[in-house]
């Protein structure tokens, strides 16, 4: 029997302004767009709703680790990950991709890419994510 539940992306970032951008690109592709500032929400709320996509912050965390991202794919094993980050250095990235990320994206490409990205790790694009 196929999935009938409505789409939902959680989008986490400690920047308001910038979320409220992203959360208007958002919502063309989802029917529901969550959005938390911390790490014990972006995790508390993913267990809650289950979403099929999150999009966060790589500096999400005040610690600049990526321990949310490893407690967000315990809580949820089965939702696509889209790091973004300002941060442009491979090893920046690599680090994302090998801690559990299905994508990363630079905030400065969000505007023109960051649809095709969430599309492509949902499986729904053509291509490899980035």
């Amino acid at each position: 029997m196929p999935d009938t539940r409505p789409s939902c992306v959680l989008l986490a970032d400690r920047h308001h302004g910038l979320t409220e951008g992203v959360r208007g690109l958002l919502t063309a592709a989802f029917g529901t767009v969550a959005m938390v500032a911390d790490e014990a929400s972006l995790v508390e709320m993913a267990s809650r709703i289950r979403p099929d996509v999150a999009v966060v912050d790589l500096s999400l965390a005040r610690d600049s680790g990526l321990g949310w991202l490893r407690a967000l794919r315990q809580a949820c094993p089965d939702v696509k990950v889209v790091v973004v980050s300002v941060h442009d250095e491979a090893c920046i990235r690599r680090a994302a991709m090998e801690a559990g990320a299905d994508a990363f994206e630079l905030k400065r490409a969000i505007a023109t890419d960051l649809l095709d990205v969430v599309e492509q790790v949902r499986g729904l694009g053509s291509g490899e994510p980035q």
